[in-house]
């Protein structure tokens, strides 16, 4: 199997489902011709049982055969809310890792997806509807309480000199009033968190500019998003 049919594979795997147009995003872009190729690439891997796709739909939803959801699930949409949030942080960097609900035991949290993104650690929630008040606060109560077990501690991603508690990003059109110990971030898109946590932009002065300018870059672990330990 091509190396590039084994990624549409894993992220089949990751993601659960997959519009046609998020597998050219991640596996196509750029090609002249990407919709033809994609179509003949997910023709292949169905005519040869890898792969099962809702046809009832244009462009075709894709699943890894057996498909590990329904093909009409009420998840579908909010498992293509991280997929499109992953196309969204893969424009700016590569995440290291990013794992699809990731699973910390009964009483704590249970967050969209892990990821390490610009050297950082986040757990990131994806919300599609408002939450209450007291729906929100018990979500906050189970991140403490994964704090204070520091269970975190032993996992795998964890740096040998010192350990680190995961950022929350928390992405929403509703800002809420959270009252935590721990450091959450909220905005409404990707877009909107990286510039809030842009360093201010220095005034302009009179001060020579060097010879070759230096580069511009978001530096996620610098700044006002160094970590700090709650």
């Amino acid at each position: 199997m091509r190396k590039r049919d084994l990624a549409i594979l894993n992220d089949l795997t990751r993601f659960r489902c997959l519009t046609r147009d998020d597998i050219i995003e991640l596996h196509f872009s750029g090609l002249k011709n990407a919709v033809t190729c994609c179509n003949t690439v997910m023709k292949r891997l169905r005519r040869d049982g890898h792969i099962e796709a809702n046809t009832t739909q244009q462009p075709y939803m894709y699943f890894l055969s057996p498909a590990p959801i329904k093909k009409d699930s009420a998840k579908i949409p909010h498992f293509l809310k991280i997929a499109e949030f992953y196309q969204q942080i893969k424009k700016h960097e590569d995440p290291r890792t990013f794992i699809v609900e990731p699973k910390y035991g009964k009483g704590y949290m249970e967050p969209d997806a892990f990821m390490i993104w610009k050297r950082a650690p986040f757990f990131v929630e994806i919300q599609r509807s408002v939450y209450s008040e007291r729906t929100m606060n018990e979500k906050v109560k189970r991140y403490e309480e994964y704090y204070h077990s520091k269970e975190w501690e032993n996992e795998s991603w964890q740096p040998k000199e010192k350990k680190v508690f995961p950022r929350i990003l928390l992405l929403s059109d509703t800002r809420y009033k959270i009252d935590s110990m721990l450091r959450f971030f909220q905005a409404q898109n990707v877009e909107d968190f990286i510039t809030s946590v842009q360093p201010p932009k220095q005034p302009a002065t009179n001060i020579q500019k060097p010879t070759k300018e230096p580069s511009v870059g978001i530096k996620i672990n610098s700044g006002n998003m160094r970590y700090q330990t709650p």
